[in-house]
């Protein structure tokens, strides 16, 4: 996302990747899909009206969406996804670095929180998720972390026939996931707008919680644009619609049929639904979408700040007329945020025209930006009100190559994407420095390296910026051995070169 948002850990909370595994637990967030097909009847929903707000008088009634109806029209189009992997490694109890849908992974547990089983011994995984076909040519949307490691991914239609899924392309940041799959002429989910639900209105989930196939649950959109540790790019859907694991990557409809969502994660103590759902909203996942069939890959929008949502306290000491907007804590050198003028102290109290209630928000929208763009940002400085205009950057992060180009060292790759740390996320982590694992792949990822994970040293030599650890690996031949952090847990792991 790129607009980093100071905000208070959720440690305390129990945030869960829904998701079942056999031979190992796998979060398998739910599956989006975009559905046109109607039943063999031709029946259509019965959707209850849109009634405007009322502030005064009796509140009209709302008849109950056709629920029935709703799930004859998408349930064909909802999938069974099933992944096949290997776990790479063993570790110490309390810190595996196998495949991160793993319930050892110290971070899974703190999305599902589960008790940590301890370590298992290397063998086969399989995880199970849900996904949703949002085209007829075998298009399926699901979630990242369904398919995160997977050597093999197999989709089961709802006639029981199995397809081998391409991955087209993954994005951890929206954690959204495309496949492809060799069929034509099916059926296919019709996609809503998310912008235009409100607090209240009906919602129908449909996935395969624990490998129930074709599960419909139903509830309310509890809340909008909800801020998640880790997804402060992401405007979360809060429902109250049961979902459990398995039911990961599986759509959320709105009272018309329309996908209006992605079911990815659940809060809970227990493991278990606790009637507090997320879903991801079907207009950032198509976006997300376009670009990787189009591209293969996502580019993020950045605007190159840190931000805080403002309390009263905040609100009176920078004399404004109440704690609305995001206040901006660092500006990064030459970012798009700086080439505008933005500074720090200044209070964002308008994107484009649209207020500002709370940093998350904020987020939200320059998370659905794209590079290049064009926003209007209303600021608040020194008592007085402005208008900037920044031409927003790219979230792209730092591939790191290995150095080593002489024949010696042949054309080893680390296969990490890194970042230095924000001094939040030093103090956050408790560390001097180090850098942050955006995206793993090749050596690094076989060895079990995931983004979140920092690297503090190579070889013991503590490592400062990109660059620095760049020329150290051009220095190797082999292997190095990465000093790696996650959560409080640390651990060298040797990584391969070539």
């Amino acid at each position: 996302m790129e607009v980093r948002v100071k905000t208070i850990a959720w440690s305390a909370l129990g945030l869960l990747a829904l998701g079942t595994a056999s031979g190992l637990t796998a979060p398998s967030l739910l599956n989006l899909k975009d559905s046109s097909a109607v039943p063999a009847s031709g029946t259509p929903v019965a959707a209850a009206a849109v009634t405007p707000v009322q502030t005064e008088g009796p509140i009209p009634l709302m008849s109950a969406p056709n629920y029935r109806a709703i799930v004859a029209r998408n349930q064909a189009a909802v999938v069974g996804i099933t992944t096949a992997g290997e776990m790479k490694t063993a570790a110490p109890e309390g810190f595996n670095f196998g495949n991160p849908n793993d319930d050892d992974n110290p971070l899974s547990q703190f999305f599902r929180g589960m008790p940590n089983p301890g370590p298992r011994a290397h063998g086969p995984m399989h995880a199970q998720g849900s996904g949703f076909l949002i085209s007829a040519d075998g298009i399926i949307l699901t979630n990242a972390h369904v398919v995160d490691g997977a050597k093999e991914v197999t989709v089961k239609l709802s006639d029981h026939r199995e397809f081998k899924a391409k991955v087209l392309g993954a994005d951890r940041s929206s954690d959204i996931a495309v496949l492809k799959i060799d069929a034509h002429d099916l059926p296919s989910v019709r996609v809503g707008n998310s912008d235009k639900l409100g607090v209240g209105d009906y919602v129908l989930a449909i996935g395969e919680p624990f490998g129930l196939e074709e599960t419909a649950t139903a509830g309310i959109v509890s809340a909008k644009g909800r801020s998640l540790p880790g997804d402060g790019y992401v405007p979360f859907i809060q429902t109250d619609a049961a979902v459990n694991p398995g039911n990961s990557g599986g759509p959320l409809f709105d009272s018309e049929g329309n996908v209006v969502g992605i079911n990815a994660q659940i809060y809970t103590n227990s493991g278990g639904y606790q009637g507090v759902s997320f879903a991801i909203p079907i207009n950032l996942a198509v976006q997300v979408k376009d670009q990787i069939v189009k591209t293969g890959k996502v580019s993020h929008a950045r605007l190159g700040i840190e931000i805080q949502t403002l309390d009263q306290s905040l609100a009176d000491s920078f004399k404004l007329p109440g704690p609305n907007g995001a206040l901006v804590a660092k500006v990064e050198p030459d970012s798009a945020a700086a080439h505008a003028g933005i500074k720090v102290g200044d209070v964002i109290l308008k994107y484009n025209g649209e207020a500002i209630v709370d940093a998350g928000q904020l987020s939200a929208h320059v998370g659905q930006a794209m590079p290049g763009d064009k926003a209007s940002l209303e600021i608040w400085r020194e008592g007085k009100t402005s208008t900037v205009t920044a031409t927003i950057g790219s979230a792209a992060a730092v591939t790191v190559a290995d150095a080593a180009d002489n024949a010696a060292a042949g054309q080893a790759r680390l296969g990490l994407a890194l970042r230095p740390l924000s001094p939040t996320e030093r103090r956050q982590a408790g560390v001097p420095g180090g850098l942050m694992v955006e995206q793993s792949q090749g050596h690094a990822a076989e060895a079990g390296i995931q983004p979140g994970d920092v690297v503090l040293s190579v070889d013991g030599t503590a490592v400062e910026s990109v660059a620095q650890l760049r020329k150290m690996i051009g220095q190797h031949d082999k292997q190095v051995a990465l000093l790696i952090q996650r959560g409080e847990n640390r651990l060298f792991v040797p990584v391969s070169l070539g």
